[in-house]
């Protein structure tokens, strides 16, 4: 069902909203501005969507009418009902969309994320492969106009990473990448393999969203904060001064490292930022604990230990095993083209979260008028 009511209820607020941007006063406060800007802007999609609905309702209903007048001319009444095929194929699309719309947003959608990729099971193999994952998440990062910049490193003596913990910046980062999380495992022939045997080896890739200082408060008593000389390559400023920075979080025995700066205040800075987003994540897992039913509706629950995707090179196949998808474009997927099956995923999630009863209040007196779809 489509609630109009409620539609026109967001619709009224957003041209409230459009009013109040040209008021004096409220140009006059930037901080003001921005807030009622942005809420504005979070009503766009649906009001324009809602907006589109209507033309097309209009529409379908005058063709509907032209066909009852044309009863008397055979062709004129053919041509309007091929047109009203089309109308109401594009009103069931728009219907749809706005059901997607009108689903309770994920708070979390709009941060930012930290993205942590560790290598498994597999020794060397498992650290090639980290990196190997790292450069696809960088490469769609790129391509969506996101920032990445890599807080901490551990390179294997292959070359390879044994961790890498990177935040990626930029528009609705956590509603595309959330569903990432869990252990993502390779198959395919090492390079060092003699007999050509395919070997299995796995990463685990954490993405958490990026808490606020005002969310997390992380008391200066609770925590200890160690310094030594950074290892690994970097210079002679790099390896001979105290700027690598330890973070130990006294409470949940958490500890973050941060070395790739020579600064060790920005260090510092970078290791906290970490430290939050975990403490963030511990928090949200106490709080999805109480809501056993929404885990259940939802694509997997991201835990870590889950095995979420099988990488396949000798027969070039991706397989999300949450979804029961696979592509046969694991060379394309490792460069980062992997929207398709981001997209699969939120459509899956989307599709779940329809079939449930609806949690909003839509109306107090009766339900407003609806539309069946």
């Amino acid at each position: 069902m489509l609630y109009l009511e409620k539609l026109a209820e967001i619709e009224a607020k957003y041209e409230g909203l459009t009013d109040q941007l040209g008021r004096a006063e409220i140009l006059a406060d930037p901080a003001v501005y921005q807030k009622t800007a942005k809420a504005r802007a979070d009503l766009t999609e649906i009001v324009e969507k809602f907006q589109e609905w209507k033309a097309i309702h209009k529409a379908v209903k005058d063709t509907k009418a032209l066909a009852e007048e044309s009863s008397s001319d055979p062709e004129m009444k053919a041509l309007a009902h091929e047109e009203l095929a089309g109308l109401e194929k594009r009103q069931e699309q728009a219907e749809q969309e706005l059901k997607i719309l009108l689903l309770p947003k994920d708070p979390h959608d709009e941060k930012n994320v930290v993205l942590e990729i560790r290598a498994g099971t597999g020794g060397d193999e498992a650290t090639l492969f980290a990196q190997e994952i790292f450069r696809m998440y960088a490469r769609y990062a790129e391509a969506q106009h996101w920032r990445v910049e890599v807080l901490s490193t551990s390179v294997s003596g292959v070359g390879g990473l044994k961790e890498v913990i990177a935040l990626i910046e930029g528009q609705k980062v956590y509603s595309k990448l959330k569903y990432e999380s869990g252990v993502h495992r390779v198959q395919r022939v090492p390079e060092t393999e003699q007999q050509g045997r395919i070997h299995t080896s796995a990463v685990t890739v954490a993405v958490l969203p990026e808490a606020d200082e005002v969310e997390i408060e992380i008391d200066t008593k609770d925590i200890r904060i160690d310094t030594f000389c950074s290892s690994g390559p970097g210079g002679q400023s790099v390896n001979t001064t105290y700027s690598a920075v330890r973070i130990t979080h006294l409470p949940t025995g958490m500890v973050v490292s941060c070395q790739d700066e020579k600064s060790q205040i920005k260090n510092r800075a970078k290791a906290l930022r970490v430290l939050r987003s975990r403490l963030y994540e511990l928090k949200l897992q106490e709080q999805q604990k109480q809501i056993t039913e929404e885990r259940r509706s939802m694509v997997g629950t991201g835990d870590r230990s889950e095995k979420i995707r099988t990488y396949n090179f000798p027969q070039n196949r991706v397989t999300d095993h949450r979804i029961g998808l696979t592509l046969h474009q694991l060379d394309r997927i490792i460069e980062g083209k992997i929207g398709e099956i981001i997209d699969a995923l939120i459509a899956h999630y989307q599709a779940e979260k329809l079939q449930q009863p609806p949690t909003r209040e839509l109306g107090e007196d009766q339900p407003p008028p609806a539309l069946a779809v």
